[in-house]
């Protein structure tokens, strides 16, 4: 037997500074308890767990120099204990609530993790002030937005013993193909994403307040309008709202959209933009594409809804939509965009819609944001490379002594790049097809067949952290009703689906630990 190769008591060590600072986020969910004088106890519990796990690991003194190895194991660790500790608050007032649903620890854990990557999936079940404090649901809304442009990018930004080995950190975690340096220093280009991801944040939230004092979103009052921004930017979609942004007026659903928009595109453009450069966004291939995705889509979505082919049947409480030009394209545009940046939120419920327009929104599951966003799935940026390469190979085959090399931008893509892309695409989907056998052989084993569609959907959610799926899973509906074990299986998806997968399954090969 090999040597360890892996000094994992660095990584250790790393994730307890980690979850120590990551305590402190739970002060303000506890304030708001003592504001309600609602879950004081709850999160009064969670902040000392959360201090004593943190500085308990903190205590494996970690060496400071960080290797890619250990990189790869701290992100991954990081992402899973962070889950364990966030979902302290559910267990604490499941036990002590009125209600026994986020008592069940894999109920608990699935919120959670939903939570931090972003996916929005849920299994609360009933979510209403009456069920669930002020306090928790905030904490469900702080949970995505920390992990939005990710928590080790955080910890890169203000932790100095981070600031060595962060490159590695942030490629290990950041969505997309890899990140680009802004600045000199790693540790400032984390902080220009974080202040600009922040800058989205207030700004949306200042805007939605705004509409309500004018009077254009008489629901939209200030808890609402600081906790939906929270899950916007980071393209989370939870909502203290049962029925999502269907709650709200058609005002607030229009500004909600340029900023999923936003949230799902490269964070690094909007740096060139404000250094003067705005050229960079308007002539990036992946950008343009991004847009084009979201135009085609939308204009198939919304024709299918206006000439009345898109809706089966429309609940009495839903206004009817056929022959509204408004109401088709905002419908559409707002599930369209929701879906492809892997947002979550819903501003109706597309379970109505008919099939063709359905399958329009699975098939946008797999396509995702921008490499660099806060967006999950598979990114346009490989499907991009994937185009440009295909139309390679028809060319070469025509002329086969032709060298032709896939550009993107004016910049050449290494080959061994272009496999990668081949071979992330090809393993995502491959774990997609798997999956949905799984969570079909496993209703089927507890005695509950689950249509194969539905199935795919929530596979596609939670491995693409979508959140919503279509059926029992849909928009205005739960996974509560899935047994365990395939809560569990999700939670795993919903794991390496944020981390893009490489980073965890890695660290299943016997060549990571001994060669």
């Amino acid at each position: 037997m090999g040597r360890l190769r892996v000094d994992w008591r660095t990584s250790v060590g790393l994730v307890g500074t980690v979850v120590k600072y990551l305590s402190a986020t739970l002060l303000v969910p506890l304030a708001v308890a003592l504001f309600y004088e609602r879950d004081v106890l709850t999160f009064a519990v969670a902040f000392v767990i959360t201090v004593v796990v943190g500085v308990a690991l903190e205590r494996v003194e970690p060496d400071p120099d960080l290797g890619a190895r250990e990189g790869f194991l701290m992100v991954a660790l990081t992402w899973l204990v962070v889950a364990l500790v966030g979902m302290v608050p559910y267990l604490v007032a499941g036990f002590v609530g009125t209600e026994s649903t986020l008592a069940q620890p894999e109920n608990a854990l699935f919120e959670s993790m939903s939570g931090f990557t972003t996916t929005g999936a849920t299994v609360m079940g009933e979510i209403s002030f009456e069920q669930h404090s002020h306090a928790l649901l905030l904490w469900r809304q702080l949970t995505q937005w920390l992990g939005g442009m990710g928590i080790v990018v955080l910890a890169v930004a203000i932790l100095p013993e981070l600031s060595v080995g962060g490159a590695q950190l942030m490629d290990a975690e950041a969505p997309g193909p890899g990140i680009e340096k802004l600045t000199p220093r790693i540790a400032e280009t984390a902080r220009v994403l974080w202040l600009a991801y922040l800058g989205f944040t207030l700004l949306e939230m200042l805007l939605l307040y705004g509409l309500h004092l004018a009077g254009l979103a008489p629901n939209m009052g200030l808890y609402n309008a600081i906790a939906h921004p929270l899950t916007t930017m980071p393209t989370g979609g939870f909502s203290p709202e049962a029925r999502s942004i269907e709650a709200f007026s058609a005002a607030v659903q229009w500004l909600i959209i340029p900023f999923m928009v936003a949230a799902g595109t490269n964070f690094a453009l909007f740096w060139h933009v404000l250094s003067g450069d705005p050229r960079e966004l308007t002539g990036d291939t992946e950008f343009r594409s991004y847009v084009g995705v979201i135009g085609v889509l939308t204009a198939l979505v919304a024709g299918l809804l206006f000439v009345g082919t898109g809706i089966e049947t429309v609940p009495t409480e839903v206004p009817p939509i056929v022959g509204e030009a408004e109401d088709s394209i905002r419908h559409g545009l707002f599930n369209v965009v929701s879906v492809i940046t892997t947002t979550g939120y819903a501003n109706m419920d597309f379970n109505t819609w008919s099939a063709p327009a359905q399958y329009l929104l699975l098939f946008g599951m797999f396509i995702g944001g921008s490499a660099g966003s806060t967006g999950g799935a598979i990114k346009i940026v490989r499907w991009v490379v994937i185009v440009k390469s295909l139309r390679r190979e028809l060319f070469t085959t025509v002329h086969p002594e032709a060298v032709s090399p896939v550009r993107l931008g004016g910049h050449v893509i290494d080959e061994r790049a272009i496999r990668g892309i081949y071979a992330f695409t090809l393993l995502y989907l491959v774990l997609f097809f798997v999956a949905t056998l799984l969570i079909v052989a496993d209703a089927w084993r507890v005695g509950h067949q689950i249509p194969a569609f539905e199935a795919m959907s929530a596979v596609a959610a939670t491995l693409g952290n979508v959140g919503p799926g279509f059926g029992t899973v849909g928009p205005m509906n739960s996974y509560l009703d899935f047994p365990a074990s395939s809560k569990l299986l999700m939670t795993f998806l919903m794991w390496i689906g944020r981390l893009e997968i490489l980073p965890v399954l890695v660290l299943l090969t016997p060549a990571y630990w001994r060669t």
